[in-house]
């Protein structure tokens, strides 16, 4: 089943509260991009991300500081900003001077709560990266790094976002064609693990989401997309996946990107060690995802 036939059920869907973050920074237009996407949709959202690219940070942690000479990122802040601030007339929009891990903390801990009137995130999504976060590169992915902070040290369910194509680009900037298709198609994922009901994923599951190349030539619409479930690592020496299109071996995410065609790639990691989860959460999760699933041609 294709993503345009999940667009259908995004008015129903319910509402909630999400905090987001990423690696490459509060500033950066993929984030902001997806942002007004899900604000737009009807979601109650917080961002709290990096004041500067922190990509390939991992899962590093560390109080913020009082910004340097070079000010944020894009210029975002100017220098000597306090170690965590927001932007002047949104104050949904917050940068942390640290790793992303410490700022989807902030976010959930302090930032989230407070514009909640004491409510806690619901969700966390991160992302979508500037370039693909896909097996041997997932442990060191701060992208990856915060979703899993989420999951396994607050326990609220987690998807990370990434995106093949595009440059580290400005919030202000005019939005490539790349960022509106990835928001569209982290919008349809989000909204149907929200319609499938509580809880949206298992204890200690996050999602890596990878999404292909985007052009004016190619996979230039939502429609033309397919999302394939997918694992991690390579599994030769681990325990068999759920059962799915025929076999009890999910095709890797490396494999996913490497066919031609507008795959979209979905892997259940496990938040304990950033690696695929058992076959038992597998099915829990793909029991949600199934109505937007397709199998490899």
């Amino acid at each position: 089943m294709r993503s345009q036939l999940l667009l259908a059920i995004l008015p129903f869907t319910q509402a909630i509260r999400i905090v987001q973050s990423n690696d490459d920074g509060w500033a950066e237009i993929n984030i902001r991009t997806f942002f007004d996407t899900l604000s737009k949709a009807g979601h109650d959202v917080v961002l709290s991300g990096p004041a500067e690219n922190q990509s390939g940070t991992s899962s590093s942690d560390a109080a913020p500081t009082t910004v340097d000479s070079d000010g944020c990122e894009f210029s975002s802040c100017p220098s000597g900003s306090p170690p965590t601030g927001a932007n002047a007339t949104n104050p949904r929009l917050n940068y942390v001077n640290s790793f992303p891990v410490t700022s989807i903390k902030t976010g959930i801990d302090t930032t989230g709560p407070k514009i909640w009137n004491g409510g806690k995130a619901e969700l966390a999504t991160t992302g979508p990266n500037v370039g693909s976060n896909i097996g041997i590169q997932v442990p060191f992915s701060g992208t990856v790094g915060a979703a899993v902070f989420a999951a396994h040290d607050r326990q609220i369910p987690a998807i990370a976002f990434s995106g093949k194509s595009g440059d580290p680009t400005a919030w202000d900037q005019p939005t490539p064609l790349y960022s509106k298709v990835y928001a569209d198609l982290a919008l349809n994922i989000t909204s149907r693990i929200i319609s499938s009901g509580t809880p949206y994923l298992p204890n200690d599951v996050w999602l890596n989401v990878n999404f292909p190349d985007v052009s004016s030539t190619k996979c230039s619409n939502t429609n033309q997309f397919q999302f394939i479930l997918t694992r991690i690592n390579t599994g030769v020496f681990s325990e068999k996946d759920t059962e799915w299109c025929g076999t009890d071996r999910l095709p890797t995410e490396t494999s996913v990107s490497l066919k031609s065609g507008c795959y979209v790639s979905i892997s259940v990691g496990d938040a304990a060690d950033k690696t695929t989860v058992d076959a038992a959460r597998q099915k829990e999760v793909l029991a949600k995802l199934q109505p937007i699933l397709s199998c490899l041609p």
